[in-house]
């Protein structure tokens, strides 16, 4: 895939696709034959930091974490992102979600792993 911008994080995603975040502040999705999908900050006029680690949930929807905010947002395939975390981090890196809706964050700015329970309900 080229033309990424300073590529750091990927995760696959649903239907054989993955999401790769970039150092230049955005993330991008992919579909299975390696066709841009779609922008988050484009789909979602979301600005961001400086995007780290990326999952998707059980649910299809894109967790990204932002080492520069401190926060950790959720991209639903329709609706508003919804921030997840915005307290309690230092420096979010990596991310990684269960099926049974816990969110783990690596926080390098602590050394440790963070977990978190979230449930996110349709509107």
């Amino acid at each position: 895939v080229p033309n990424l911008q300073g590529p750091r994080y990927i995760s696959p995603a649903p239907n054989g696709g993955f999401v790769v975040s970039e150092e230049c502040g955005d993330v991008k999705v992919f579909t299975s034959s390696r066709k841009l999908l779609c922008s988050l900050s484009s789909k979602y006029g979301h600005r961001f930091g400086n995007p780290a680690g990326v999952c998707v949930d059980v649910d299809g929807s894109i967790l990204v974490a932002d080492e520069q905010r401190r926060t950790v947002h959720l991209f639903p395939e329709h609706g508003a992102p919804v921030c997840l975390v915005s307290a309690g981090l230092r420096r979010p890196n990596g991310v990684a979600c269960s099926s049974f809706g816990h969110l783990f964050v690596a926080d390098t700015g602590e050394n440790c792993v963070k977990v978190f329970k979230y449930c996110v309900r349709p509107p």
